[in-house]
C-alpha cells in the first residue's frame, strides 16, 4: 500500500479514473450492442440511429484516454461496416 504522500493521491486519483474509464466503457458495451441487435433485425434507419449515437461516446472515449484512438477507430469501422452491409 501507498506510504508516501504523493502516492496516496496517485491511488486516489487512479481510483477515480478507474471508475469513470469503466462508466465509459460500459455505455459503449451498450451502444455497440443496441448497433448489432438493429443490425440482427435487419432495420437499417434503427441501425443507422443507434451508430450515430454511438460513434461520438467511442471518439470521446479515446479522446479522453479510456481507449486507445486506434482501438475507438477499428470500433467505428467495424460497426459502420456492418450497418453499410444492409444497404447492400
Amino acid at each position: 500500500m501507498a506510504t508516501h504522500k504523493s502516492a496516496e493521491k496517485r491511488n486516489r486519483q487512479a481510483g477515480k479514473h478507474r471508475e469513470c474509464n469503466n462508466i465509459v466503457k460500459s455505455s459503449i458495451k451498450t451502444g455497440v450492442k443496441t448497433v448489432l441487435e438493429a443490425v440482427e433485425t435487419k432495420n437499417p434507419e434503427a441501425a443507422k440511429a443507434a451508430l450515430a449515437k454511438t460513434v461520438p461516446v467511442i471518439a470521446k472515449a479515446a479522446a479522453k484516454g479510456a481507449f486507445h484512438r486506434k482501438t475507438a477507430s477499428r470500433k467505428i469501422s467495424r460497426l459502420t461496416k456492418r450497418v453499410n452491409a444492409l444497404k447492400a
